[in-house]
């Protein structure tokens, strides 16, 4: 979900290519004073949808934004991007799991995965078997080595979690983390039609 912003919120310069062409004249005449100069302020945008400050996408990456930036110096400090912690976290949790199925619960296109995975592989951190029964597919599990450094990590991690928790409150933490997942809950499954039911 926070990566799938709606159109407009990506493509501002879209919104002038949408109004009437009474509109959009109106809108350049303002922008020129009489001697031709471009007026100091161009008129707000108005389209017929929420402020961009309240979209709800924008809003759940601004805070993502927001926790992860206490995170990364941890993280840099152990030569991990964020995607390869990720990947370490969901790993440590279980025995194996299926490549497919990996990128499924860390939220990873496969391109991206294979290219993480290969990296991670590459220091030793994790181990490649193939399925028993499949043998065209592959299983991953988290190495001894990987445990190790996790076991380095977790202590730093840990403090993060807790000056966050301290800062934020415990209760309301505990609710945030509740709410976001009922919004989840709430939203799987739903499937949107345009205005022509299609």
């Amino acid at each position: 979900m926070l990566n799938m912003l709606n159109v407009a919120d990506q493509t501002p310069c879209l919104f002038a290519a949408l109004q009437t062409p009474g509109a959009l004249n109106e809108r350049m005449a303002r922008k020129k004073s009489a001697n031709g100069s471009v007026a100091a302020k161009a008129p707000a945008r108005r389209v017929p949808m929420r402020e961009f400050s309240r979209s709800l996408p924008m809003s759940l990456l601004r805070a993502r934004e927001a926790v992860m930036r206490q995170f990364r110096p941890s993280l840099r400090r152990h030569d991990l991007t964020e995607q390869q912690w990720r990947i370490l976290r969901a790993l440590a949790a279980i025995d194996a799991i299926e490549v497919s199925e990996l990128a499924r619960i860390a939220f990873l296109l496969g391109p991206s995965l294979s290219r993480i995975l290969r990296d991670l592989d590459a220091r030793g951190l994790i181990e490649r078997n193939t399925a028993q029964t499949d043998l065209r597919r592959g299983v991953i599990s988290i190495s001894e080595k990987g445990l190790r450094l996790m076991e380095i990590v977790a202590p730093s991690s840990e403090a993060i979690y807790a000056a966050i928790t301290k800062r934020y409150g415990a209760r309301k933490l505990a609710e945030l983390q509740q709410m976001l997942s009922a919004l989840e809950a709430s939203l799987t499954g739903l499937e949107l039609v345009d205005e022509a039911g299609e």
